[in-house]
């Protein structure tokens, strides 16, 4: 009979790229997984994966266990803290996937105070540039900000955001002024690039008309981090398209302007994308997903 410690197991090894990956996650030996992996196949006299030196591979059993694991260990979580509810804790492991800037910044900071509430959960938190399920289909929570692609997530918006383009005043005293988002070709644009999304093209709609315009940059700086850019732009070196969350600090304090504020970016709101319905979400989820959202209320008032 299978343990929840088989299920467990069995799971990392599923949804890792190798058993030396696996094995880095429960924090053993390699040769450890392959001898926990062989007694689980012969205790089920089946053929769970085949695996060489660099991956491992599910075969048709393995892929029918994996598919059943995670929502089990959901149950046994749900069922201990229903049973432990009268003392108001939660348990077991919950994981969280987010990018990189806005976790550090505040989903790190979140997680910390939701751990001193509940001290007998165990939490992951994973950070990425390009935050993904499929990257990633261990998290039980990932945390989105941009272009949804994946429409089979569930959605909940934890706090609106806008996006917009600024600049240091000493970029804009040197520089032509920029009165509609054509007069960007005569300017020094800054590129990140994030969540494999065209960031090179940036869409205009003008708040009185209604005009939509598509302006596509040619940078001669570009990052894959924000902060990066941010500083670029707080040097002078050219004109930023950012998250408000990201940049209202500087712009309260005029280290940064706001170009073309008569024009509205497409917002970006911040998700939480769930694999699961709300009926049948494990309660660890359910209360994270609330606690984040009111902590992140916070982050509206401060950018309204």
């Amino acid at each position: 009979m299978l343990s929840s410690q088989d299920l467990h197991f069995f799971y990392v090894v599923a949804t890792s790229k190798s058993l030396s990956a696996a094995a880095k996650k429960l924090n053993v030996t390699a040769p450890t997984v392959t001898q926990r992996l062989q007694s689980l196949e012969a205790k089920l006299s089946l053929k769970l994966v085949e695996r060489d030196s660099r991956q491992s591979t599910l075969t048709a059993s393995g892929k029918k266990l994996a598919s059943r694991c995670k929502a089990i260990l959901d149950d046994i979580d749900s069922l201990t803290d229903e049973l432990k509810d009268q003392q108001n804790s939660l348990s077991g492991t919950l994981t969280v996937l987010a990018p990189v800037g806005f976790g550090e910044k505040h989903v790190a900071p979140a997680i910390g105070a939701f751990y001193q509430r509940y001290p007998e959960l165990k939490i992951r938190l994973l950070l990425s540039d390009h935050p993904d399920k499929d990257a990633s289909p261990e998290s039980d929570v990932v945390i989105y900000i941009g272009e949804l692609k994946n429409s089979s997530m569930r959605r909940i918006v934890l706090a609106k955001n806008q996006r917009l383009i600024c600049a240091s005043p000493t970029y804009l005293a040197k520089h032509p002024p920029i009165l509609c988002p054509d007069d960007l070709a005569q300017h020094q644009c800054i590129g990140l690039l994030e969540n494999n999304e065209d960031t090179l093209q940036w869409s205009f709609t003008h708040k009185g008309d209604g005009r939509h315009s598509n302006i596509r940059i040619h940078p001669q700086l570009v990052c894959n981090v924000a902060d990066a850019v941010k500083v670029w732009a707080l040097e002078g070196l050219g004109i930023i398209h950012r998250s408000e969350w990201d940049v209202a600090t500087e712009l309260k304090h005029g280290l940064l302007e706001q170009v073309l504020p008569n024009y509205q970016l497409p917002d970006a709101d911040i998700v939480a994308l769930l694999s699961t319905t709300e009926r049948d979400r494990p309660r660890k989820v359910s209360v994270f997903v609330d606690f984040l959202k009111q902590r992140l209320s916070d982050l509206n008032n401060q950018t309204s």
